[in-house]
């Protein structure tokens, strides 16, 4: 790792705006206003986008820049020892964090991310809140979610502030919400279906103002982004029912309109996922649909001052990105386009899968000159990934839009390394915990979360991928086992991911690969020496692993987000215990006779029946129904 600079300013020769930011980065790096080291010195200066100049001289590191953000990465590029200029054509340039999916992030924990954020150039936080923020009046909001309090929310916002941040509300008020609506008894009268509130329904807006209100007054940002997307059932619940059939276009623009006029109340300029209007507009709601038109008169009814933010973090060719944001401006919008550092459904950062679609997207918004850029870093199926190591692809993705080459990656790693004090290299190396396997013109990656959740007896995901290819599981093992050597010298590591807990998953998951091949094996063969060993010795190794990996992902959760939320997590691993117990008993009940066969093991599918990317989360591979 590149050694950091002790960098020491005086008051007397800083700018005025510059003295909160560097006493706030003061709390944890070497940046000081007493002592020796590397004078600091700035100077303002005029140019287009946010430009960022580091300039040695002997004695002094000089740091020109036009924004509080170009200042702030000048002081992440001194720490770093990297001089030169950098520029970036995005006004506004940061992250979306979802807060709504089990992990809560302490405050704390929050202001060591923000402080990284401010160091790598950026200038906005979204966090995602659905409903874990302690709405007044509302008492099921938060409740057993670890909610933020308001008082939370502006610790936060003042503490932003300082670091140059943007802290943007992002909520919903139309669909997924899911987790609220679950007390029938207390929104059934707000309910359309499942996730979706109801349109036209005058508790509706109530609730929602109540939102807006309680936002206006947490956050002294004047934007706030309402959610609203992916409601594919709008309009088809209750409120079927109760009015009849009206298109999605229309419930949606009204209820826009009845939201945005909220919003106008309270002062705050609203923004939306852009998705549901090109869902709309064909039979199959497939957004990035290039080519259905939008009725002229959905066009006119869209609010003019509300932005549309385009979301995508599938596509890896710049010119799709191109395509859709000429689309979005077809509408009279100028885009917000968020991407995203992939942490979702992932139990550790995928640094491939970001690479491939955030360096074409950042290609793109350069080419068609997008403004703004965010990245989203989603928690879906559990948000059970080790979200420090995600560090490395805000820091990658940060070091993109200012210009540096995606193939230098001795830049990157030197600010990584100043900035989050690890080694981005080994976590790249980890990041490969998420592996494509090739058997011959197919390609599949196999996801580690499955593989951990997988029922130990039924066996439904290790089926589907050995159905793919006989030898997956060897192959897996040996590349696991590869990852665990070149690992093992960062085991203590944790300062930006938790390289032990990683270890721990590791060793689960070669445990469980081995146990559950061996297992069909024996029974295959009726090798009765072989099955009485597995029950014996190679099931209690398994779950004694599950319990190594359940305690450091205990330990990795608390030590950056509130309790709620881990017991999710918590459940299926004490799960897996559990049915490790019984096939353990299911083998001795077949050895001793009391069973004539192992009826989950006798259990096949075709080859033909290549299910994989049908399973999708721990619910598809936890046990064999739908009821859980």
């Amino acid at each position: 790792m590149a050694q950091v600079s002790r960098l020491v300013w005086r008051a007397s020769d800083v700018p005025e705006e510059l003295g909160e930011l560097l006493a706030t980065l003061g709390e944890e790096y070497p940046v000081s206003d007493f002592g020796r080291g590397l004078k600091l010195q700035f100077r303002r200066v005029e140019a287009e986008g946010t430009l960022s100049r580091v300039v040695r001289t002997p004695g002094a590191v000089r740091i020109e820049y036009n924004s509080i953000a170009a200042a702030a990465r000048g002081i992440g590029s001194a720490l770093a020892k990297l001089d030169g200029e950098e520029t970036t054509p995005f006004k506004t340039l940061g992250i979306m964090l979802d807060v709504s999916r089990n992990m809560v992030m302490s405050v704390e924990h929050l202001k060591m991310w923000f402080r990284r954020l401010a160091l790598s150039g950026c200038n906005m936080v979204m966090l995602y809140t659905e409903d874990t923020y302690e709405l007044p009046g509302e008492p099921f909001f938060g409740y057993m979610r670890g909610g933020y309090s308001i008082d939370e929310i502006r610790e936060l916002d003042f503490y932003a502030k300082r670091l140059g941040i943007e802290l943007i509300g992002c909520i919903q008020t139309l669909g997924h919400l899911e987790q609220i609506l679950k007390w029938n008894g207390a929104y059934g009268k707000v309910t359309d279906t499942r996730s979706v509130l109801l349109v036209d329904e005058a508790e509706t807006y109530a609730l929602v103002e109540k939102m807006v209100k309680f936002w206006s007054e947490a956050l002294s940002s004047r934007r706030i982004h309402l959610g609203m997307d992916e409601t594919h059932d709008l309009g088809r619940g209750r409120y079927l029912d109760r009015h009849g059939y009206r298109s999605g276009f229309e419930l949606f623009n009204r209820h826009l309109g009845r939201v945005n006029e909220i919003c106008g109340k309270y002062g705050l300029s609203p923004m939306i996922w852009s998705d549901m209007y090109f869902r709309f507009s064909n039979p199959e709601q497939n957004y990035y649909d290039l080519k259905s038109p939008i009725p002229d008169e959905v066009r006119r009814q869209i609010p003019k001052n509300v932005s549309l933010i385009y979301w995508d973090y599938y596509h890896t060719d710049a010119a799709f990105y191109e395509g859709m944001i000429r689309r979005h401006r077809d509408l009279g919008y100028e885009p917000v386009m968020g991407s995203g550092i992939w942490t979702w459904s992932r139990v550790w950062y995928d640094h491939a899968q970001t690479v491939r679609t955030v360096v074409p997207c950042i290609e793109a918004c350069r080419k068609m000159k997008v403004s703004e850029l965010f990245f989203t870093m989603w928690g879906d199926d559990g948000a059970y990934c080790n979200y420090d190591s995600s560090l490395a692809g805000i820091v990658y993705a940060a070091d993109l839009a200012y210009g540096v080459s995606p193939d230098d990656t001795k830049r990157i790693s030197h600010r990584y390394a100043a900035i989050c004090g690890s080694s981005f290299e080994a976590n790249i190396i980890a990041s490969k915990i998420e592996w494509t396997l090739k058997n011959g013109a197919e390609e599949f990656t196999v996801k580690p979360s499955m593989v951990l959740w997988d029922d130990p007896l039924l066996g439904v995901y290790y089926s589907d991928c050995r159905r793919r290819d006989p030898e997956f599981d060897l192959k897996l093992i040996d590349h696991y086992d590869e990852l665990v050597r070149k690992l093992l010298p960062c085991q203590e590591d944790r300062a930006a991911g938790d390289f032990e807990h990683l270890l721990n998953l590791l060793d689960l998951l070669i445990k469980k690969l081995e146990f559950r091949g061996a297992l069909l094996a024996a029974y295959e063969q009726d090798d009765r020496i072989a099955l009485r060993q597995i029950a014996v010795s190679v099931i209690p190794a398994v779950i004694a692993a599950v319990w190594e990996f359940d305690a450091s992902f205990r330990r990795q959760w608390l030590d950056c987000a509130k309790p709620f939320g881990l017991e999710s997590i918590q459940i299926r691993n004490a799960g897996q215990a559990a049915r490790l117990e019984e096939t353990a008993l299911r083998i001795r009940e077949y050895l001793e006779g009391t069973v004539a066969r192992i009826e989950e093991l006798d259990l096949q599918l075709d080859e033909s029946c290549k299910i994989f990317n049908g399973l999708n989360g721990y619910g598809s591979v936890a046990c064999g129904t739908c009821i859980r």
